[in-house]
């Protein structure tokens, strides 16, 4: 069963993992997670636009901005973005980055 589509104007993106398109909604709850694990989010935010990001990063966000996990692992969402190559990871990253950056105004 496929998530619900993204709704762009809340800053939502979706990832295909296991073929299935999951929705990555970065919410509060989400971010704050994030920011637990992977530091301030603006430095998140700069290391990405120097094109410093880890894919470690890159799957820790999208982990932690999955709407449901249920059946996933963290390692399922690395995969899928090694399957769809860092190319095509930057189009949620994008997303989900410039959501933390300016909100949803």
């Amino acid at each position: 069963m496929s998530d619900p589509a993204a709704n762009p104007w809340r800053g939502e993106a979706s990832l295909l993992i296991a073929n299935t398109a999951r929705l990555l909604r970065p919410s509060f709850t989400a971010l704050v997670a994030a920011e637990e694990e992977l530091g301030p989010l603006l430095a998140l935010v700069e290391r990405a636009a120097e094109g410093q990001l880890r894919l470690a990063e890159i799957t820790a966000l999208f982990w932690h901005c999955l709407a449901r996990r249920e059946e996933l692992t963290r390692e399922m969402v690395g995969d899928a973005v090694l399957e769809a190559g860092l190319a095509n990871a930057t189009q949620p990253l994008r997303v989900l980055l410039r959501q933390i950056v300016q909100g949803a105004g």
